[in-house]
C-alpha cells in the first residue's frame, strides 16, 4: 500500500448510508445515503509467474544439488524498473502449517544482507572511469601478484603483472581493483556508490526492507578502502544488487524498482555517464567469456555481462575460511540489455562452491527461460557481438 500510494494509485473508499435495522441488527430499510462508496485502482503485481517458477525451480535445485543452507535470486526487467521473479529457498508451501517456521517466512532477497565479494568490482571500475583518472584501455600493474596494506596481505590467486582495466574483471584479480580503489578520492568513490544505491533502501516499498551496509567515507581507513574494492567490509541485498546491475544496462540511468505493474515510463536519475556505463558492461561481457571467471552464465543464443563473487562467511567478528557465499549478477541480452539478475547461494557445501560454478549456472537457466518467455530474440551473432572490437584491442600489443 506505501508503494501504491507513492505511485498514484486510488484507494478504494466505503461509503456511509443511514439504515433501519431490527433489535437482531438486521437491515431492514435503507433510509438515506451519506457518502457514496468510491471503487480503488486494481493493484497487479510485477512478478510474472512463469519467472517466477523458473527462478524458483532453478535456485531449489542449486540449493539442493549443493548441499547449500539457503539461497536468493531476483530477476528486473531493465526497461521498467519492474521486479519480475523474487525467489529464495527454503522456502514455504502457505497452505500447509506444519511447515511453518519463521525463518523460511522471511523474504531474503529484500531483508538479508551479504558481503557481495567481487561481484562488487564492475562498481569500482565504474568509479575509476566516472574520476577522469582512468580510461577504459587503462592498464593496471598488479604485480608481484599481492600487496600490503599494513599488515594485511591483498592477492591474486597468479601474478597477473600489466592488464588492462577490464581484466581486472575478467580475472577478477584483486589487487588490480584495491589498488584502483586506495588511487581514488574517498569522497568521489563514495559519491558513485552512493548513487548506484549502496547503502539505501530500494523504491520497492517491501516492509522490512534492509538498506544494507555502507559507511560514510569520513570513517574509512585505508584497509576498508582497500577490501571495499572487492566487496568485503559493506553488504547488500540481492534485490540491492540487481537493481545497481541494473544501472549498466540503461546506460547510466537508475529506475525506481517496482512490485507493481509499471504503467507510464519511469522516472529516471543520471548515476553515471552513458559511456562508463557501456565501457563497463563491455568489459563484464569478458568475464562470461572463454577466459573469464563464469563460463556457466552463458546463455545459448545471447550475449551475457555479470560479475562473480565467491565470498568468505563472516563469523563472530571474523571470516571462516570453510563457508561461503556463491554470486552472480549480471545483464542479459548485451546488445539490448532486459534483465538483470542476481543469485546468491550461502553455504555450498558439496565440493563446488566459486560462483562461477554455482550461482553462475543458476543465472543462465532463469535468463534462458526468462528470455523465451519475454519473447526476447537472440543476439549473439558471431560476426555481431559488441565486446569483440575492444577485446581485440585490449590484447594487441
Amino acid at each position: 500500500l506505501p508503494e501504491a500510494r507513492n505511485r498514484g494509485y486510488t484507494l478504494a473508499t466505503p461509503g456511509k448510508k443511514r439504515v433501519l435495522r431490527d433489535r437482531l441488527g438486521r437491515t431492514i430499510e435503507d433510509i438515506e445515503g451519506i457518502r457514496p462508496p468510491r471503487p480503488g485502482r486494481d493493484l497487479r503485481t510485477s512478478i510474472d509467474l512463469r519467472i517466477q517458477y523458473l527462478a524458483y525451480r532453478a535456485l531449489k535445485k542449486a540449493v539442493h544439488d549443493h548441499g547449500a543452507v539457503s539461497g536468493s535470486a531476483v530477476v528486473m526487467d531493465v526497461e521498467s524498473g519492474e521486479v519480475l521473479a523474487m525467489v529464495n529457498q527454503p522456502s514455504y508451501n502457505p497452505n500447509d502449517r506444519s511447515q511453518y517456521s519463521v525463518a523460511r517466512y522471511l523474504n531474503r532477497a529484500a531483508t538479508d544482507i551479504f558481503e557481495p565479494g567481487s561481484s562488487f568490482k564492475p562498481f569500482i571500475v565504474a568509479a575509476a572511469l566516472e574520476s577522469g583518472l582512468y580510461h577504459r584501455e587503462q592498464v593496471i600493474d598488479t604485480s608481484p601478484g599481492f600487496f600490503y596494506v599494513g599488515s594485511k596481505r591483498i592477492e591474486d590467486k597468479n601474478n597477473l603483472g600489466r592488464i588492462p582495466i577490464a581484466t581486472v574483471l575478467t580475472k577478477s584479480s584483486n589487487v588490480g581493483a584495491s589498488r584502483i580503489s586506495l588511487s581514488l578520492e574517498r569522497v568521489q568513490l563514495w559519491s558513485v556508490l552512493d548513487r548506484f544505491g549502496i547503502g539505501h533502501l530500494t523504491s520497492s516499498g517491501f516492509p522490512g526492507e534492509s538498506a544494507g551496509v555502507m559507511t560514510h567515507f569520513d570513517q574509512w581507513r585505508d584497509i576498508g578502502q582497500a577490501v571495499m574494492a572487492y566487496g568485503y567490509g559493506l553488504s547488500v541485498t540481492p534485490l540491492q544488487l540487481a537493481h545497481a546491475y541494473s544501472i549498466f544496462g540503461t546506460g547510466g540511468v537508475s529506475r525506481p524498482v517496482s512490485l507493481l505493474v509499471v504503467e507510464e515510463k519511469p522516472v529516471e536519475e543520471r548515476v553515471i555517464a552513458e559511456d562508463t556505463a557501456n565501457a563497463v558492461l563491455r568489459m563484464m561481457q569478458t568475464v562470461v567469456g572463454p577466459d573469464g571467471t563464469a563460463r556457466k552464465a552463458a546463455v545459448p543464443g545471447y550475449t551475457v555481462a555479470g560479475k562473480t563473487g565467491t565470498v568468505h562467511k563472516a563469523v563472530a567478528g571474523s571470516y571462516d575460511t570453510s563457508r561461503y557465499s556463491a554470486v552472480f549478477a549480471g545483464i542479459v541480452p548485451v546488445t539490448r540489455p532486459r534483465l538483470s539478475i542476481a543469485v546468491v547461494v550461502h553455504e555450498p557445501a558439496n565440493g563446488e562452491y566459486y560462483g562461477g560454478a554455482v550461482a553462475a549456472a543458476v543465472f543462465s537457466e532463469v535468463a534462458a527461460g526468462a528470455l523465451r518467455v519475454l519473447g526476447v530474440p537472440p543476439d549473439d551473432a558471431p560476426d555481431a557481438s559488441p565486446a569483440q572490437p575492444m577485446i581485440q584491442a585490449m590484447r594487441s600489443p
